[in-house]
């Protein structure tokens, strides 16, 4: 995950996962004809009598990716007796669970999307390392990369990867694409080439989600894999490099040259700045016939927002390419995911605790989670057939075959106060840099100063 870049031959692995992944993307979804097999394939892994215990699960999902979650949950209640009681962490899980310790009732286990905040909940002894079932399970499932993004600074383990997701892609409007003469372009030059075509052709090029400044981050973090390379995005992550470093500002001088053109953004850096990601999204695929805007970028996840706020088809209104490579690198993989934990403020992890994350790392819970679809999994003796889909099955697989050959969401390694908060670091850099893009030396100042005192150094 961390460390040298990868070899020639790792690289053609990460393009071609991030080829598989779009292409399976570009396929119409079709709902799963048989709901709950997952729940009565035979067990993999031996859970305790736990009746009469109860959990309280903290997680940040709401809608279907709560009720997917519930899912899991009650097959756990099935076979052990337990309770589980699921309730909302809300966007900053720090301060939830910082909030619920000092109230003397934290939850029993959290879901926790920043592997920096993860490192965190462990310094600050939080959390409780893994027990030794767990760990069993996370040997057999789980590639080392997986395991060592939940390890906390003293080297041990202390979560569960339980979902992952592909934050390199750009989401396109057919009828735009097809107005303008134009096709998913391969290289960042192409892609600005592609934005002013398609704004001389009558449509806003891009939807950008400036309000949400972690959809900035993403867009500096693709730029930056691709054009600095794997060896020295650890290094920023780390902050073992300034984020005044020059290779930092050749980035936002590439991001300049969509953000600094307002022609190319819908409603230009003001209106962008004042756009959510949802309605970003709907931005770009509400109208079908004179759609505002001809792309948006961010994760798969977007296809389910599609879904759920359009009329548009996955597939066919709404198509999708791999992050475009800048300059002579690699197309970028940047990946996301959440981690489950054990919160104990007193170091003692409990059976239950203890179970609930066993089975977290098994196969029976990743099969219940995956057969409704809008899930992906990093276990990688989950079998591709729970999948509801073609969409879906070829996004778990490119996602296995691609190994430990990625990096994770740059933002949500570093510390919560610089990554991962509303109004300071990362999300508030970005966003000024969007506001003033010809400002880069300012907005690296700003980043700079926030990541060292985040640091601490």
């Amino acid at each position: 995950m961390r460390g040298s870049g990868p070899s020639p031959g790792r690289r053609v692995k990460r393009a071609t996962a991030a080829v598989v992944a779009t292409t399976a993307l570009a396929l119409s979804a079709c709902g799963s004809e048989e709901e709950g097999e997952a729940a009565h394939r035979d067990p993999t892994v031996e859970l305790p009598d736990l009746n009469g215990e109860s959990l309280e699960v903290g997680a940040v999902w709401t809608g279907a990716e709560r009720d997917n979650f519930v899912r899991v949950a009650e097959e756990f209640e099935r076979r052990t007796g337990a309770s589980v009681t699921v309730v909302p962490s809300g966007d900053n899980v720090s301060q939830f669970v910082g909030t619920k310790i000092e109230g003397g009732a934290p939850p029993d286990v959290v879901m926790v999307p920043q592997p920096g905040v993860l490192r965190e909940f462990a310094d600050n002894g939080w959390i409780a390392p893994l027990g030794e079932t767990t760990r069993a399970q996370l040997d057999a499932n789980y590639t080392e990369g997986w395991q060592q993004l939940a390890a906390g600074g003293d080297g041990d383990l202390y979560g569960v990867y339980v979902k992952a997701a592909n934050k390199s892609l750009v989401w396109y409007s057919s009828t735009a694409f097809d107005y303008a003469g134009v096709e998913a372009p391969d290289t960042w030059d192409a892609f600005v080439d592609t934005a002013w075509t398609v704004w001389e052709s009558g449509t806003t090029p891009v939807s950008v989600a400036g309000g949400d400044g972690w959809t900035l981050t993403d867009w500096f973090e693709n730029i930056y894999l691709s054009q600095a390379g794997p060896e020295m995005y650890d290094r920023l992550a780390a902050h073992e490099i300034p984020w005044t470093d020059e290779s930092v500002t050749e980035a936002l001088t590439t991001l300049g040259e969509l953000f600094g053109e307002g022609r190319l953004l819908l409603g230009g850096q003001r209106g962008s700045l004042q756009t959510d990601f949802p309605t970003s999204v709907t931005n770009t695929f509400s109208n079908l016939t004179t759609p505002d805007a001809g792309m948006v970028f961010e994760a798969d996840f977007v296809g389910s927002v599609i879904t759920d706020n359009t009329d548009a088809e996955v597939g066919v209104d709404a198509r999708v390419f791999p992050f475009p490579a800048v300059g002579a690198g690699d197309p970028p993989v940047v990946s996301a995911g959440d981690a489950a934990v054990a919160v104990a403020p007193d170091g003692e992890m409990s059976e239950a605790q203890e179970a609930f994350l066993t089975y977290l790392a098994s196969t029976d819970a990743a099969a219940i989670w995956a057969e409704p679809g809008g899930f992906v999994s990093p276990n990688k003796s989950l079998e591709f057939d729970v999948y509801p889909n073609d969409v879906q099955r070829g996004i778990a697989e490119a996602l296995i075959a691609a190994g430990d050959d990625f990096r994770f969401d740059m933002s949500d390694q570093t510390p919560a106060a610089f990554g991962g908060t509303t109004g300071q670091g990362m999300w508030q850099g970005l966003q000024n840099f969007l506001r003033a893009p010809q400002d880069i030396e300012r907005a690296q100042e700003y980043l700079e100063s926030q990541a060292a005192d985040a640091y601490g150094h």
